[in-house]
């Protein structure tokens, strides 16, 4: 009895180990992870070969910069993690990013493998790529000037091999100053292999002599570098088996990628397909920063929302004391003066909200009208363009880079407009201030008699109705051109690389032309607004030059 249960309990922990442990195959996809920064690249790729149908094993090697956080996330990804050390770059004149780029030499060593088909963290695959199995002892793909690329290889694993390159790794030249190139190094002759024939049957395989060297057709490495140059695939888009994204820093799983590459399109729709593998991680997102693009987007909101509030309080505080203080004389000669003018605009100043800034300078160049500083035009053009590249610089560096293309699209701009309103907005505060405290000097009234009928009721009607609409005006319009920027293009179906680069040019110097204009107006304008407001006691609100 007591054997009985003993092989009954035996033969249940045989049965769960295998549910904990997946049964390895004699072949394997492999990729390599340095760092946390490839995670949703190992991630989408894993998804994309399983798609396929694909139940070969998926083997990621990690390095000590790899957090045990990412690991247990491929882990329930289906991928098997093993843990190697980083082989140090021999070559001394190397980018620095490519330090343990060596590493990848070690998938020669991979023997528990009859064949692997290495595939870099930065690849995709689209259609199923199962018959790179009947490769020979090593295939790559040809480009970059009859060199090979070792983003997508199939190996044959052998200690012999990988020992023999461990013996030259310090001898043997890298054109790259990284594995690749010492891999063109290793393998001499190999432009004049033979393409690698995928429509071979088993048998053929099996009869001949394994190739050393086999090249691969371009369908298995389509390089994204090549699609930008002429917007078009090099191949059949529909025989395309591989995507690799070899465009440095344009990766994917950056946001801005998606608004240049179109290619980026087939990536991001992988990654929306990622299941909740760990708690949060479902679509590709980050646990760790979901509190962080919640806080970003509701903050500027925050902001916004504040100051429409207090404005919109104080300015009917203003309106109900006004009217307090005021007899039904004012009111009756305020109504009667609205009525002949036929406009909301009172004719407190030679220069209202409609006025040019050109204009401006010329009608208080002479001696009767307020001298303004001769360089604050040039000063708050400068200023204007400092605050726009320090606000979308800050925006661009606190928004996470691996969120979703809409997320930090939407996001950049957010913060971009509130830390251009509050920085050129206090500028322009300043600049009132700074007419406040100027040497008192004539300011050119209108001539008409009503204007000083109207002075009773100046002050809150200059604050309620047009302190807000030229500031309003301008602000929109910087923002529609703004945004109008990278839609261009988008709106137009244009997908070409440099097409769409020179458009966004050409709407960028559209919007750069507008807020030269415009920094330029509204500055003058606040300069006048202290000037006016010098003797003229006045409660203040958020609108800062109002």
């Amino acid at each position: 009895m007591r054997i009985s249960i003993t092989v009954f309990a035996l033969l249940l922990w045989i049965l769960f180990s295998a549910d904990r442990v997946p049964a390895r195959t004699s072949e394997a996809y492999v990729t390599l992870l340095y760092g946390d920064e490839f995670l949703l690249g190992v991630r989408v790729l894993g998804k994309s070969i399983r798609d396929t149908g694909s139940t070969k094993d998926m083997v990621v090697l990690v390095s000590d910069g790899v957090s045990d956080y990412a690991k247990k996330l491929l882990q329930a990804d289906g991928w098997m993690v093993e843990k190697i050390s980083l082989l140090a770059n021999p070559n001394q004149i190397r980018p620095k990013r490519f330090w343990g780029v060596y590493t990848k030499l070690k998938i020669f060593n991979m023997t528990n493998y009859k064949k692997v088909v290495y595939l870099d963290a930065d690849t995709i695959v689209i259609k199923s790529i199962e018959d790179l199995f009947k490769c020979g002892r090593f295939c790559a793909n040809l480009k970059h000037s009859e060199r090979l690329n070792s983003g997508v290889m199939v190996v044959e694993p052998s200690e012999k091999v990988f020992k023999d390159m461990m013996s030259k790794v310090n001898t043997l030249p890298s054109y790259t100053g990284g594995d690749q190139g010492f891999l063109n190094s290793y393998y001499t002759g190999f432009a004049s292999a033979h393409v690698f024939d995928p429509n071979l049957s088993w048998d053929v395989v099996n009869s001949r002599p394994v190739p050393e060297m086999e090249r691969l057709s371009t369908l298995y490495n389509a390089d994204v570098g090549l699609y930008m140059l002429a917007n078009k695939w090099m191949v059949e888009e529909k025989e395309l088996r591989v995507i690799h994204y070899t465009l440095g820093p344009l990766k994917p799983w950056d946001w801005w990628t998606a608004w240049l590459l179109k290619p980026v399109d087939i990536w991001q729709n992988v990654r929306e397909k990622l299941k909740e593998s760990l708690p949060g991680t479902g679509g590709g997102r980050n646990p760790s920063e979901q509190l962080l693009v919640k806080f970003l987007y509701i903050f500027p909101c925050l902001i916004c929302i504040t100051f429409l509030l207090v404005t919109f309080l104080q300015v009917h505080w203003d309106w109900s004391t006004a009217f307090c203080r005021t007899s039904i004389c004012d009111c009756i000669r305020h109504l009667f003066y609205k009525y002949r003018t036929s406009s909301g605009f009172p004719a407190y100043s030679s220069v209202g909200v409609a006025s040019s800034s050109i204009n401006s300078n010329q009608q208080f160049s002479s001696g009767a009208h307020t001298k303004l500083p001769a360089y604050l035009g040039g000063m708050s053009v400068l200023f204007c363009f400092m605050a726009a590249a320090i606000s979308f610089g800050l925006a661009f560096v606190v928004v996470p880079r691996q969120v979703m293309p809409w997320t930090g699209l939407l996001l950049v701009y957010e913060w971009t407009f509130t830390l251009f309103f509050i920085i050129f907005g206090g500028y322009l505060h300043l600049i009132y201030q700074w007419g406040k405290t100027t040497e008192n000097q004539s300011i050119a009234l209108s001539s008409s008699t009503e204007s000083s009928d109207y002075d009773s009721g100046k002050g809150h009607q200059r604050q309620a109705s047009n302190c807000d609409k030229a500031l309003w005006f301008y602000g929109m319009g910087m923002a529609l051109l703004a945004i109008a920027v990278p839609s261009v293009p988008i709106l137009l179906g244009i997908t070409a690389l440099f097409a769409k680069l020179g458009l966004m040019v050409g709407a960028g110097l559209l919007l750069a032309s507008f807020m030269t204009y415009a920094s330029e107006h509204l500055a003058i304008r606040a300069f006048i607004r202290g000037r006016e407001d010098r003797d003229q006691p006045r409660t203040r609100n958020l609108c800062l030059i109002c």
